[in-house]
């Protein structure tokens, strides 16, 4: 395991914010163009205790609509996929980098990432999961603070101060990159054999 000391990522818990606070501190929000042109903002669904959190890129056209993540075509692939890992979809909590969709599915901007990634630093608090597992490049340069491809950064678990890290193809990506799917079923067997060799401490959530 490749060890990588992130600033702002320490090992002690911080204060807990629940995310229904977070939620509520967002408001709506309109730090970035992209408030004006959404239709719902897409803020994370699942277990709050979750000792894995996925982590997207942002929503697309299914996301906006229903204000859920990964509803449409790439959340049935993750969800089929989530059983390499030995998880189901009621354990786990997924988020995106950003919150809202961008037109036309674009890249998000880089202004547009750094208005919206504080709350996806106190998701993550609020959470404190054992693993992220990152969907993509902007899932995993945001989280390792690098500008490496996730075809450099996949395949083995990074640590920023008390998260283990798993860098991955996004699942929308493996619909048009069925090469990538293996891959993908590969990084999650390794986060499914992290679980088995480190168990949860204390009573389950």
């Amino acid at each position: 395991m490749s060890v990588m000391q992130i600033p702002g990522h320490d090992h002690q818990r911080p204060r807990e914010v629940a995310l229904e606070e977070i939620r509520a501190l967002m408001g709506d929000c309109q730090l970035c163009p992209l408030g004006a042109t959404r239709t719902n903002l897409v803020f994370g669904v699942g277990n709050p205790h979750a000792r894995v959190m996925f982590v997207g890129e942002g929503p697309g056209r299914n996301e906006d609509l229903q204000g859920e993540p990964f509803v449409g075509a790439a959340g049935k692939k993750l969800d089929s996929l989530l059983a390499c890992a030995g998880l189901t979809r009621d354990e786990i909590y997924i988020a995106n980098v950003i919150k809202c969709r961008p037109p036309s599915n674009r890249n998000p901007k880089s202004e547009e990432i750094t208005a919206c990634s504080p709350f996806l630093r106190e998701q993550i608090r609020s959470i404190w999961p054992d693993v992220i597992v990152c969907l993509g490049n902007f899932a995993s340069q945001f989280v390792l603070h690098t500008d490496a491809g996730v075809t450099t950064l996949r395949g083995r678990l990074h640590q920023a101060g008390h998260f283990v890290v798993a860098p991955t193809f996004h699942p929308a990506a493996c619909i048009y990159h069925s090469d990538w799917q293996p891959l993908l079923e590969e990084d999650l067997r390794m986060v499914g054999r992290w679980l088995e060799e480190h168990p949860a401490e204390g009573p389950a959530q």
